[in-house]
């Protein structure tokens, strides 16, 4: 299965399939309001920024997996990320990234890039690269910088 077959929900309740960005490099993150790592909202917005007009994307997927730190109705957390974090990128429905209702797009992400530890997703904002072909380069920790990514990203869009 490629990455392109995967269909993905909205935030307003809309699905569609991730070949919608075939040619595209893909950041996908899982994300939540409470997270101390909440800071990494504004680094990944100023990637954003800085490569969207050269082909990035990033893909936010909030998600309640960790400690409740996603709690509530994805009408509210696209809310808080558009007007508190100031999110112009996609906000994607509330979706499990471990464990029996994981999403299909976490357990190839998690069968592509495994980790140090093994595959499980250990915590909020967990990054992973995706090339314009649908190829998973690289995974990121929670705790990595997400400026970290920006010299794969750099490559990647030439």
């Amino acid at each position: 299965m490629s990455i392109y077959d995967i269909a993905v929900e909205n935030y307003d309740g809309s699905t569609y399939l991730l070949k919608r960005y075939k040619g595209k490099v893909l950041i996908i993150v899982n994300t939540a309001t409470n997270c101390t790592l909440n800071d990494q909202f504004n680094k990944l917005e100023m990637l954003y920024k800085k490569y969207h007009k050269y082909g990035l994307e990033i893909l936010s997927f909030p998600c309640n997996d960790f400690n409740n730190q996603e709690p509530g109705l994805i009408k509210d957390i696209y809310r808080v990320y558009k007007y508190k974090f100031g999110i112009t990128f996609p906000i994607h429905a509330k979706i499990n990234v471990n464990g029996e209702h994981e999403h299909p797009l976490y357990t190839l992400l998690k069968c592509k890039q495994p980790g140090l530890f093994g595959s499980q997703i250990k915590w909020n904002f967990t990054k992973f690269v995706v090339d314009q072909q649908g190829n998973i380069v690289k995974r990121f920790l929670p705790c990595d910088n997400p400026n970290q990514m920006e010299k794969l990203i750099r490559q990647l869009l030439k």
